[in-house]
């Protein structure tokens, strides 16, 4: 493990995935490291409760951005202690107003991506594992609930101070994506590449895979428990 991301979701992290993949920093674990792989989510709801083998979670990866490992931050630079530190940012409002389209939305209100993913949940015990785990690991050990603007705004800060606080500076790179190459490459002590810097919308993408991903779940559930009947079938 050579750099652990302790940024919030919705700071880039996506963005951040590709760049570090293009820097040899690789592979990189991510939020969509899980959604390919459901089983991995019960794992991150046990390391909430302190059962974690951090190389069986990520003895494979030489990076990590995103939760589940930013939450857990502090534990995996205690089992990697060479490991450096990139605290992704950005404006807070701006990052309230992504984080309730989409990690909120999951969980809460009406939304059309709730209901899909609440409805995924009811068929598939792989992605109820998953909605478990996100709320273990965002809005009970993260956010504790929180809903507001003002008070997501507040954890948002608080978050940042506490990583400030808690890492040795010459281990830490405050950054946002729209830094770009060079204070990234600084920190990791590798060339800057000679191609853009990568930019992902992470909440179309966010989106995308949760309502695609139950989409295709309940018309695979459907077709096997309600086929088409044959008259009607025959019709087309």
């Amino acid at each position: 493990m050579r750099l652990i991301g302790a940024g919030l979701p919705r700071t880039g992290t996506l963005s951040q995935k590709l760049a570090l993949e293009i820097l040899g920093v690789a592979p990189c674990y991510h939020m969509v490291t899980v959604l390919a792989d459901l089983n991995q989510a019960p794992m991150w709801e046990r390391a909430v409760q302190g059962d974690v083998d951090w190389n069986e979670l990520l003895g494979n990866f030489e990076s990590t951005v995103d939760w589940p490992g930013g939450l857990f931050y502090k534990e995996i630079l205690q089992a990697y202690p060479e490991a450096k530190v990139l605290l992704s940012t950005r404006d807070p409002e701006a990052w309230e107003r992504s984080m309730r389209d989409t990690v909120w939305a999951v969980r809460h209100g009406g939304s059309l991506m709730r209901n899909l993913s609440d409805a995924q949940a009811h068929i598939n015990p792989a992605w109820a594992g998953f909605v478990s785990m996100i709320d273990s690991i965002v809005w009970d050990a993260t956010f504790h609930n929180l809903d507001t603007r003002e008070q997501m705004i507040e954890a948002f800060d608080r978050h940042n101070a506490e990583v400030k606080a808690s890492v040795p500076s010459e281990k830490l790179l405050v950054w946002e994506v729209s830094d770009g190459w060079e204070p990234l490459c600084e920190f990791l002590e590798v060339p800057v590449p000679d191609m853009p810097f990568p930019h992902m919308n992470d909440s179309v993408e966010f989106v995308n895979r949760i309502i695609d991903g139950s989409l295709l779940a309940l018309n695979e559930w459907r077709a096997k428990d309600s086929p088409v009947p044959a008259e009607v079938a025959a019709e087309h």
